[in-house]
This record gives structure tokens, sequence and C-alpha cells, in this order.
């Protein structure tokens, strides 16, 4: 698939509801509203394809760079290509699929996710945070918890809203994980307050720190 068939598929895609979405969530005008379903159904068919997914990327396109990143191979890219590509973003919602199916597939995901964790960039910012997130659930070895929970309840308050998202998940994380540390954990949500008022729908647990670690603890018995 050429990059001009791609797009055009895109755009017979499009929806006026979901550009509205999308708009309402600052996407900007570069792009044609396709659903999130036909965006994975059209990467099924199109296979993996790194040289088409870094042209679909630089368009700015958000449909675009949704299919980019179910379409791109990690381990093709340098870490600093990587990192050229989140700092990128200007839709939070590619952040999450570039994170979700790229970032975390990375073979140098732990030397950027240091790197991220200081940074002058949101979306680097909220990378580095999912991927501690991810690092605290998985393989916590070699983290400070107390030293990260210390920097969670310094920082979380005045976070960037996109960056405090994953923050928050760290925070989850580490009270979910570590008994020893869930009474902290707790403590700094509640103190906090982030996402306490978070319309979680029915059926889904909030991200309110001391709801989330209470429910996922008692679900683990």
């Amino acid at each position: 698939m050429t990059l001009n068939e791609a797009l055009k598929q895109r755009k017979a895609l499009g929806d006026a509801k979901m550009r509205a979405y999308n708009t309402k969530h600052s996407a900007g005008d570069n792009q044609f509203g396709a659903s999130l379903g036909d965006i994975r159904a059209l990467a099924k068919k199109t296979r993996a394809d790194h040289p088409l997914a870094l042209s679909l990327w630089k368009t700015g396109n958000v449909d675009a760079q949704f299919l980019a990143t179910l379409l791109m191979q990690p381990k093709k890219l340098s870490a600093k290509e990587l990192d050229r590509l989140v700092r990128s973003i200007s839709f939070v919602r590619v952040a999450d699929w570039l994170i979700a199916y790229v970032v975390r597939q990375h073979p140098d995901k732990e030397a950027l996710r240091r790197d991220w964790m200081a940074p002058d960039d949101r979306s680097a910012a909220r990378a580095g945070w999912d991927l501690t997130a991810e690092r605290v659930a998985k393989n916590p070895e070699g983290i400070d918890l107390s030293a990260l929970l210390a920097r969670i309840e310094s920082e979380l308050a005045d976070a960037d809203p996109q960056v405090q998202w994953t923050m928050n998940n760290t925070l989850l994380a580490v009270g979910i994980h570590f008994s020893k540390h869930s009474k902290q954990a707790i403590a700094i949500g509640e103190q906090l307050g982030i996402e306490r008022d978070y319309p979680a729908s029915k059926g889904c647990i909030s991200p309110f720190a001391p709801i989330a670690i209470n429910d996922l603890v008692s679900r683990k018995g």
C-alpha cells in the first residue's frame, strides 16, 4: 500500500462525530475522523510496513498516525528516532497508542524511561511515567519505591494533566503491587485528590488512588 492509498482509505472512513470528539480532546484539524476499529481493521489488512508507517507519521494527520503505530516495527527505530516521534505528538490518544504499540516494545525503553523522567516535554514525560508504572508492576528491581512515592507526592499536583495520568498510574502500581507501600500511596492519593471526581463508567474502576488501590488489592485476595 502506498501513502496516498492509505490516506485515501482513511479519508473515506471519516466520520463527523468522530472528528468532533477528537477536536474536543485537542486533536486539531489535521484528521479525517475514522473510528479506531476501522483503523485496526486496515492495519490487519496492511500488516507491518515500517517505511509506510514513518511516511504516515510525518503527515501529522491523526488518523495516519494512529495507523502508523500499528504498522511500525519498534526494533527498526533507533532510540533517537523514537524520542523524536514521542516528542512530536500533539494528540494524547495518539500518544497512548504509540506508547502501547511501539514504546513498550522498544529494546532501549529502559534508557529512554530514565531520560523521559526528567523531561522538558509533556509527551516524553507521559511516556516516561507510563514505562515506570510498567516497571513497578512487572520488574521493580532497582527502583527505590520510597523515593518514587516522594517524587509523586511532590510533583503530581502541579504536573501537566497529560502527565498526571501516567504519574497517577505509577502511584496505583506501587500501592497495588507492594502492600507495605499501600497505605502511603492511598494517603498521597487522598491528600492530592487527583482523579477524585473522575466520571468512571459503570463496571469500571475509578483511577482515584484510594478507590483503585483498595479495590484491586481486595481482588488479588
